[in-house]
């Protein structure tokens, strides 16, 4: 059975190719050769390959056990999170002065779609460790960064976050957890939280839990809200790992998927917590991680959708069945399945949209790392606006992928001996945590649209018709992709007229057609990237004078893309257009 192969040529014809880092002003970018990081994403995938991927079937049927109030992962979990410690990936963008390698985020995210496409449920450890690291990196103070972020940098110890309770999921400011101050100044945390993904588990010596509390008298709502680092283990003057401290894992979630990572019900009773940051602050800590941690997720699209991919196209390659209509020379008793057209559009649906997937991906990241390394608030603006597009389109349509994924094997996909309902139940997840994407859609066309007064909507839109203005006198792509990636962006802006003119009257109006605008975002910005890959593809075929695969396939690829998916925004559209009323107007007590 085909288990996972890492697509280091896409991730270097995007990096190098499409993005040109090694070209942009960016401090850590100038290193970034192709021969600087051909040999990084090769021994990444060589792990993903040979150590993370022969684990995620048997991770998925044996799950996480809770023993004695400690969570047990399944076999060879362990083995394999060592492993990727040891090779220092787990802090390959984390700052040096904590023991990290200080490579761009967009080489991190290359790494980690290939350890999620290889085995998701062990990945979000050290995901969320990283997570748990950011929040104290920005906010921490000197003495908490000096303690706790070599530990986490190493994964020698690991991370969480504690937000929702048994009565509030988005809603943060109904949280019950209280946070009382000790004469130490430190703070005693008692509540129940629920849904923590790695909550406990035997991988690491020490769990730090970065938790959300009210102090007693403080302001009602979100206002009110404070982050506590809550250790499983209290730490001594001197590093060591003291007393245990006063929290509880009550059971594991039983869940539909990532049956390998330990989602757990976590009891505080008194447990001693260190405040991070100021009081009432806390929602700003944690929103300093969710760009990151949005992008993460919609990584986890692409990844499991990437992995399912990968195993469908093997299987239709092989599996014989039926003969191909195109041929009557009668010579087979059948041919592979991939020679049937409705199985080569399955697939075709599936690798168009995982490769501008990815792109759009990495391209946020680079935005990312001009907003980290250079202070660039334009590039924060823009990834900003992006980021419920990658987070809630891009997930959407991964789990749609790992679907189709598992059709292509037919009555086979159903059966878990061929490991293809994995895919889609780990990857239904992405379209749920880090905010539903309902609510992804919701900040988009609430917050984000307009945020410092619409300028980087403006700048998004500009960029696209900058590339339409430049080259549509380009007779290679003017007919097949200047001309419809223009009638998207059109259709995008129609619904940008019909937000300002209707919704600021009634937001209903505007918020009904959220997801679907959303989905034209996102097919608008899969668009973008694959006209520019077109491009690019085209230029080095004229340049190198010989025939090459990728670039080949790039450019059908698009073509694809283009006929068969970009026509999606008018539809879109549509939907926008048309309002609340009919979707508003139906009594409650009707449904």
């Amino acid at each position: 059975m085909h288990l996972y192969e890492p697509p280091v040529n896409d991730f270097q014809f995007i990096i190098h190719k499409l993005l040109k880092v090694q070209n942009l002003k960016l401090k850590g970018y100038s290193e970034l050769s192709p021969d600087f990081t051909k040999p990084i994403f090769e021994e990444a995938g060589k792990l993903a390959r040979e150590e993370l991927a022969p684990i995620n079937i048997s991770g998925d049927r044996e799950g996480c056990t809770l023993d004695n109030g400690v969570v047990r992962t399944p076999k060879g979990f362990k083995e394999a999170f060592l492993k990727v410690n040891s090779g220092g990936w787990t802090g390959i963008d984390c700052d040096p002065e904590f023991g990290g390698q200080g490579m761009p985020h967009v080489i991190s995210l290359v790494i980690g779609e290939m350890f999620c496409s290889a085995n998701m449920a062990l990945n979000m450890y050290h995901g969320l460790t990283h997570g748990a690291y950011s929040a104290i990196y920005q906010h921490g103070n000197k003495e908490q960064k000096s303690t706790y972020l070599p530990n986490l940098v190493n994964c020698k110890w690991t991370g969480t976050m504690n937000l929702t309770e048994p009565h509030c999921g988005t809603d943060l400011g109904l949280i019950k957890t209280k946070a009382q101050k000790s004469h130490d100044g430190s703070y005693q945390i008692t509540g129940q939280k629920i849904f923590i993904s790695a909550g406990d588990h035997d991988l690491s010596e020490n769990i730090i839990h970065l938790v959300l509390a009210k102090i007693p008298g403080s302001p009602e709502g979100v206002k009110g809200i404070s982050m506590f680092i809550v250790p499983k283990f209290l730490i001594k003057k001197d590093g060591s790992l003291g007393e245990r401290n006063t929290l509880s894992v009550s059971k594991i979630e039983e869940k539909m998927g990532i049956h390998g990572n330990s989602t757990c019900v976590m009891n505080y009773d008194g447990a001693k917590g260190f405040l991070i940051s100021e009081e009432n602050k806390g929602l700003r800590a944690m929103f300093t991680m969710m760009n990151e941690a949005r992008l993460g997720v919609g990584l986890q699209g692409i990844g499991q959708a990437e992995a399912a991919y990968q195993r469908a196209a093997a299987y239709a390659k092989e599996r014989l069945q039926g003969k191909d209509i195109s041929k009557r020379d009668g010579s087979k008793n059948a041919d592979p399945i991939i020679q049937h057209p409705d199985i080569r559009r399955t697939l075709m649906d599936q690798k168009v949209f995982i490769e501008a997937a990815r792109a759009l991906a990495l391209w946020c990241a680079t935005m990312l790392d001009f907003a980290e390394r250079e202070g660039d608030k334009e590039s924060e603006g823009l990834a900003s606006l992006l980021i419920p597009v990658v987070k809630g389109f891009i997930t959407d349509k991964g789990f749609e992928s790992t679907i189709n994924s598992q059709q292509v094997f037919g009555g086979h996909g159903y059966i878990e001996e061929w490991g293809m309902s994995q895919f889609a139940r780990d990857a239904r997840i992405a379209m749920i945590y880090e905010g539903t994407n309902g609510i992804q859609a919701l900040d988009l066309v609430g917050r984000k649209l307009s945020s410092d007064g619409g300028k980087h909507t403006v700048r998004f839109l500009k960029e696209i018709k900058d590339f339409i203005s430049e080259n549509k006198e380009d007779d290679r792509i003017a007919e097949n992709f200047i001309t419809p990636l223009n009638n998207a962006l059109k259709d995008a802006e129609k619904c940008l007229e019909f937000f300002m003119k209707e919704g600021l009257n009634n937001p209903n109006q505007a918020l009904a057609g959220a997801t679907d605008f959303m989905h034209l975002m996102g097919y608008l910005a899969l668009g973008f990237m694959w006209a520019q890959m077109v491009k690019v593809a085209l230029d080095e075929l004229a340049q190198s004078k010989k025939e090459d695969p990728l670039l080949n396939a790039k450019v059908s690829s698009g073509r694809y893309f283009f006929r068969r998916h970009l026509p999606e925004t008018s539809l879109r559209k549509e939907r926008v257009l048309n309002g609340s009323k009919d979707m508003m107007e139906l009594r409650v007590e009707d449904f």
